[in-house]
């Protein structure tokens, strides 16, 4: 196995040992990791109810700035965290979690009195620790997956300094949507091992990563073309991904594998739905196309890789099993329809859809949640 292809099998899957619980200090760190899982969490639920306050429906929280924050609370406090967590865990250095403490704080402050830039700060200086993790996981062992995900976290660092210099969201996104697709990407590069890829296979990764990289600036500074190039690159990505992802071959399996494929490949058709839009389109500021996008990229890519790793990364979390059960696909299915029945609103120019579609995805997240948390604690 090659030194790029080694390192996730390792860190994904917890040993029996840390299963057990039966390691130094082991109820102290669990209780630590809990607590930075919780501010996740947290995060998440205030961004879904500012998610539902953009909808114009009722939300359980109305904060006064939360309208103003759902991005830096989805991408940055709940997917941001959940992303520095792990790889906090991955280094097995104290000061890593810093990282998911300073993105997970950052959030609540985000919808506190004290000014927004505090909390915008505290995020960037979270995002600047996970830069700092992938440098000291390159030092223990360079690979060209782990370069693709820390190329991501500077795309990642970037969006949180120009969010302090007052850019606006929809301008920057395309760095925001570079950093979660990288991250990705680079993970499943780990993984394809398992797919017998050639060896070229992954210098093709790094070099579209590369050009996912510069036209996502590209597309900030000249939207057009910058917008229509990084929309290419997307593409690429996802063609890679259905050319070299084991998920094409683990999709002909059963059970954990198949379901854990089925939320991958549910996952790349998001991905092609945003990648098309850019390029056809072009840039996509604000609006329907803007709301496509964002929700292609934030919820039909990123969230159905979530829901795909959740039973291999939360046991390496909690040190408790998540065990697979077929109705995990309930929550699956649910974010796959609303998210189908919101963008044919965007399209249609339909706001019932447009709204309907939106309370499904956050009835898709909380049953997923929920249903986890079941199966956590019955195990």
């Amino acid at each position: 196995m090659s030194d790029d292809l080694a390192g996730p099998v390792q860190r994904s899957v917890p040993s029996p040992r840390l299963l057990s619980g039966n390691v130094h200090g082991g109820r102290t760190r669990v209780r630590g990791r809990v607590a930075l899982l919780l501010l996740g969490g947290v995060s998440m639920l205030l961004g879904l109810s500012a998610g539902l306050m953009l909808l114009g429906l009722p939300a359980p929280i109305t904060a006064e700035r939360l309208l103003e924050v759902h991005g830096q609370l989805m991408i940055v406090g709940f997917l941001g965290t959940l992303i520095a967590l792990e790889r906090a865990i991955a280094l097995r250095r104290a000061w890593a979690y810093a990282a998911p403490l300073a993105t997970g704080v950052g959030a609540l402050l985000l919808v506190t009195p004290v000014p927004m830039a505090v909390g915008l700060a505290v995020q960037a200086v979270g995002l600047g620790i996970l830069v700092t993790i992938y440098a000291a996981v390159w030092r223990r062992a360079a690979s060209t997956a782990l370069a693709i995900q820390w190329l991501g976290s500077f795309l990642a660092l970037a969006a949180g300094l120009l969010w302090l210099a007052q850019v606006p969201t929809g301008a920057l996104f395309p760095l925001l949507a570079g950093f979660l697709v990288l991250t990705i990407a680079g993970e499943r590069l780990e993984l394809a091992h398992v797919a017998s890829p050639r060896p070229g296979a992954a210098r093709a990764l790094m070099l579209i990563s590369a050009a996912v990289a510069i036209t996502s600036a590209a597309a900030l500074l000249w939207p057009t073309p910058g917008s229509e190039l990084f929309g290419a690159s997307l593409l690429a990505t996802v063609l890679w991904l259905l050319r070299f992802d084991v998920a094409t071959r683990t999709i002909r399996s059963v059970g954990l594998p198949r379901y854990t494929a089925v939320n991958l490949l549910l996952g790349m058709a998001w991905l092609a739905v945003a990648a098309f839009t850019w390029l056809t389109l072009g840039p996509q500021p604000d609006g329907p196309g803007y709301d496509i996008v964002v929700h292609a990229i934030g919820l039909g890519f990123a969230m159905s890789m979530v829901l795909a790793h959740a039973p291999i990364i939360l046991p390496a979390v909690l040190i408790r099993p998540l065990p697979y059960r077929p109705v995990l696909y309930l929550a699956t299915f649910a974010l796959q329809a609303s998210l189908l029945l919101r963008v044919a609103g965007d399209v249609r120019g339909s706001g019932w859809a447009w709204q309907s579609g939106g309370a499904g995805n956050v009835a898709a997240l909380m049953a997923f949640v929920a249903m986890a948390a079941a199966l956590v604690i019955r195990r």
